[in-house]
């Protein structure tokens, strides 16, 4: 007798978070009364330099590469160490609108990608939405099923937007951007427009690196919501000496932040850059959710 094949059940695809985004009103007095006086990003953002020791990271990103996640990189790491900041210190993934504190509840990221390494090739923005509580390897899948969807298609979303909106004449598009910008302020663009915009993100990250020269100092977007815009370099490596007079060979990338000081103050952002330098020097850390998700304060 012939055994009946039976049909494997189809799996269902996930539905990505839906965003949640709230406003602050347990602040101080000051905190409320700053967005007024600085107006707009630009007038507001703070500039951070800083080294990240590649030695434990290039470690962790070998072992995830023989776990078969071949094109797992530093990208993934600064990612999932960002989304986990945001997971214990959630002030930093706060935003400015109408001159009004939001905050969200998920980590939403931009970066520039092109199809391929050349001068000619376009290049576009891959925006995912993460939960704090990822990990590295979520990171990565998420991150990977958006660029290879993005790279297999002739265009992405934004793309197909952008072009629409080219077709606008420029007088009215002049008038046209100014009414989005209108909307932006009172709150009432549509989901389906911040959904395709890289203006409106958690974190932006570009990297240097595959040009092979050092990180920009970025700035922000005063469209938009995005207060956070992060750049890093090439890898470099010099030679140190240990206390006992051995020599040793270090290996680092440079790192550029550029915030925007009126969602949080100097303390917290400080706290904030310490405990993701922590989690530079134990990205094993990064492949088990954390015990707790902190929530930012109503």
């Amino acid at each position: 007798m012939k055994k009946e094949k039976t049909k494997e059940p189809k799996q269902k695809k996930v539905k990505p978070p839906k965003e949640k985004i709230r406003r602050v009103k347990g602040i101080s007095p000051m905190s409320r009364l700053v967005p007024y006086i600085m107006e707009n990003r630009i007038g507001s953002q703070n500039f951070i330099f800083d080294k990240i020791n590649l030695t434990p990271i290039d470690k962790y990103i070998k072992k995830k590469q023989e776990q078969g996640l071949k094109n797992f990189n530093i990208m993934h790491v600064l990612i999932a160490a960002y989304a986990r900041t945001c997971s214990q210190r959630p002030a930093i993934n706060r935003f400015i609108r109408g001159q009004k504190i939001y905050t969200r509840e998920l980590v939403e990221v931009c970066l520039v990608i092109k199809k391929e390494m050349t001068l000619e090739s376009p290049d576009t923005v891959v925006k995912i939405l993460l939960k704090p509580d990822c990990t590295a390897v979520d990171v990565y899948n998420i991150l990977n099923e958006k660029i290879e969807g993005y790279r297999e298609a002739k265009s992405s979303s934004f793309d197909k937007l952008a072009k629409a909106l080219n077709f606008i004449p420029g007088l009215l598009l002049r008038w046209t951007i100014r009414f989005l910008r209108f909307l932006d302020y009172c709150g009432l663009l549509p989901r389906s427009l911040t959904k395709l915009s890289p203006f409106h993100a958690s974190f932006f990250i570009t990297s240097m690196g595959s040009l092979g020269i050092p990180p920009i100092v970025h700035h922000l977007y005063d469209f938009g919501t995005v207060p956070t815009f992060c750049a890093f370099g090439a890898k470099q490596r010099e030679f140190k000496v240990n206390p006992d007079g051995s020599v040793y060979k270090y290996s680092y990338v440079d790192v550029t932040y550029n915030l925007d000081e009126r969602i949080c103050d100097g303390f917290y952002y400080a706290s904030a850059l310490k405990y993701m330098r922590s989690l530079f020097r134990k990205p094993d850390v990064l492949d088990t959710p954390p015990e707790e998700v902190i929530k930012d304060i109503r």
